[in-house]
């Protein structure tokens, strides 16, 4: 299994940035996938997942920290998953890793039920 990440670059406070994480080698369709962020020095945390409801549908999650200026989304049919990030702070500035599920007994916003990560793409949001 490999996930891919991209879309990561340099960008000005305020300005939007689109993620996109595309998986191979299994299908995620039913799984929860999710977007994680790690900064310089510190530890690698929680920014959104989306979790299979049922049908075509699927649950978004996001931390406090960016509910309302990120939108996670996925398509059935695809296995990929984005993360449209808007009005963009110098404090999001991180290494983001998509992650896919392996473990659905943990928590969505636990790392402990990702057991398939991406190779991290820089974000670099300047004030």
């Amino acid at each position: 299994v490999q996930l891919q990440a991209s879309g990561g670059g340099l960008v000005q406070a305020g300005d939007s940035l689109r993620l996109s994480c595309a998986a191979s080698g299994r299908t995620f369709s039913t799984s929860a996938m999710a977007w994680f962020r790690q900064a310089p020095g510190k530890e690698r945390e929680f920014v959104a997942a989306t979790a299979w409801t049922g049908g075509r549908t699927y649950y978004g999650d996001y931390a406090d920290s960016v509910k309302a200026r990120f939108i996670i989304s996925r398509e059935y049919t695809k296995n990929t998953v984005a993360l449209q990030m808007n009005s963009l702070k110098p404090e999001d500035t991180a290494v983001y890793y998509c992650a896919a599920e392996g473990s659905p007994r943990e928590p969505l916003r636990s790392r402990a039920r990702y057991d398939y990560w991406g190779q991290g793409t820089l974000v670099t949001v300047s004030s």
